[in-house]
């Protein structure tokens, strides 16, 4: 009787061995399956943001009016061709450095898009190139010749 036991002992940890081995090839796939599907979702995103760029003309952003001191900042992005530190862009504006951080925060939230970098432990601030080629096109900000005569 303890042979017959040992002998479906064995059976049983032979096929839950089976099982176990077929369990981790289905985990697998299922991975495989959930990477691909990442993938595919990932490009779709890629495929609907191509077709709205060549389906509809880009909607103009809405930015806020500017006051005084955020068109001097913005005048100095808006004419430098690279990014800036804020010492520089105070020293260009005439500005107090400890305004420009604040200043900066303003324009952005208003709707003006920036890039920043770091170089050597310095933020360096620009407007991006789109936002500059849109506002040399459109004059979204509503510049005029007397604010680069101010």
């Amino acid at each position: 009787m303890n042979k017959e036991f040992a002998t479906v002992r064995k059976m049983l940890e032979e096929h839950l061995a089976a099982i176990n081995d077929n369990t981790g090839e289905i985990q697998a796939l299922f991975d495989f399956l959930q990477e691909l599907e990442t993938k595919v979702d990932k490009l779709s995103q890629r495929l609907d943001q191509t077709q709205l760029d060549f389906g509809l003309p880009r909607m103009k952003p809405v930015i806020a009016p500017l006051n005084h001191t955020e068109r001097k900042v913005f005048l100095v992005l808006y004419t430098e061709e690279s990014l800036v530190t804020y010492p520089e862009l105070a020293q260009k504006a005439n500005l107090s450095v400890s305004i420009v951080p604040e200043c900066i925060s303003s324009l952005i939230q208003k709707g003006i898009p920036f890039r920043r970098s770091f170089f050597e432990n310095q933020l360096l601030v620009g407007l991006e190139p789109g936002f500059k080629e849109l506002q040399a096109k459109e004059n979204i900000i509503n510049l005029s010749l007397q604010s680069f005569m101010e």
